[in-house]
């Protein structure tokens, strides 16, 4: 199966990068990293979630780009970022976006970073990072969560308690591999992380992506989120932060987005997307997509290199 295996047309199909380059991690890993938009430009940083990639950010680079220099990454085993070495580690997420932002922002550089799932996680993570706090102006966090995940994912509809936990471990970190894109496939994905009323092409562009990531980086990164505890790099996340989240999100439930609003040190806003589920950037490409340039209005372009 091809690791870039997406939508070739359309509002979802990833755009070509004015250029493409490759930063290495503290550990050496080798991180594909795109430019859109014109030079000069406002930067925003685009880090997608768990068994995405870059392609997931497709309606936001498309808009943004015109008006911003826009930068997307490949999380290290997805998309063109080869997998390294395993096991898996938030500081492993941490390192990476300190080093896509040394590779691609001036120093002192001010940017909105957007994180989607596993992408908001990165922004926990390396919240007290000094690359993180040098080029943060502000962040944008969709449908993620900061513990808990397995313990309060609806995925399966069973009563709360120790035995949806453990099963919906064994679910979300099984082995096995997804196959080909089929009707019976993305009938499972949308019910899995999309809202009920999700338009065919936005599940055939989220099934394309999640289906292309490699077994092994999907079940070696579920074991991460599965004991996932970043509320201290919460508390950490002192510039202005909003947060977008459906409400029929059954991987990061809004439960988990009320609960990043009320500890977030600066959150300036918490959007509640009634019916819609886990892929929000997809499912509300304009929604999104707005909350960064509301962002980068307020905290970018406005107050330049001083905003913090």
């Amino acid at each position: 199966m091809s690791r870039l295996m997406h939508v070739t047309s359309g509002p979802y199909a990833p755009p070509v990068a004015a250029r493409e380059l490759t930063a290495v991690s503290a550990d050496g890993a080798r991180l594909h990293v795109e430019v859109h938009g014109p030079e000069g430009a406002p930067a925003v940083v685009l880090a997608h979630g768990w068994t995405c990639s870059t392609a997931f950010w497709a309606a936001q680079i498309r808009s943004l780009a015109a008006d911003h220099r826009v930068v997307a990454y490949d999380q290290r085993g997805h998309g063109r970022s080869p997998a390294g070495q395993a096991p898996y580690s938030t500081d492993m997420l941490a390192d990476d976006l300190e080093a896509v932002l040394a590779a691609t922002l001036a120093p002192g550089e001010k940017a909105v970073l957007a994180g989607h799932s596993m992408g908001g996680m990165t922004m926990m993570a390396a919240s007290r990072r000094p690359a993180f706090r040098e080029h943060a102006a502000a962040v944008l966090l969709c449908s993620t969560g900061s513990s808990r995940l397995v313990a309060e994912s609806t995925v399966l509809p069973l009563r709360a308690g120790r035995l949806r936990t453990r099963i919906t471990t064994a679910v979300l970190g099984a082995r096995a591999p997804l196959g080909p894109v089929t009707p019976l496939g993305k009938k499972v994905l949308r019910y899995a992380t999309m809202g009920p009323g999700s338009a065919p092409d936005k599940v055939e562009a989220c099934a394309r992506i999640v289906h292309a990531c490699p077994t092994k980086v999907r079940y070696h990164w579920s074991h991460v989120l599965a004991e996932l505890e970043l509320d201290e790099g919460v508390a950490a996340l002192t510039v202005p932060t909003a947060v977008v989240a459906g409400t029929a999100d059954r991987l990061t439930p809004v439960v988990h987005a009320r609960r990043l609003a009320a500890t977030l040190p600066k959150c300036v806003g918490l959007t509640e997307l009634t019916g819609l589920g886990h892929m929000t950037p997809v499912e509300a490409p304009e929604l999104v997509t707005e909350r960064i340039r509301e962002l980068s209005a307020n905290h970018v372009e406005m107050k330049g290199a001083a905003s913090a």
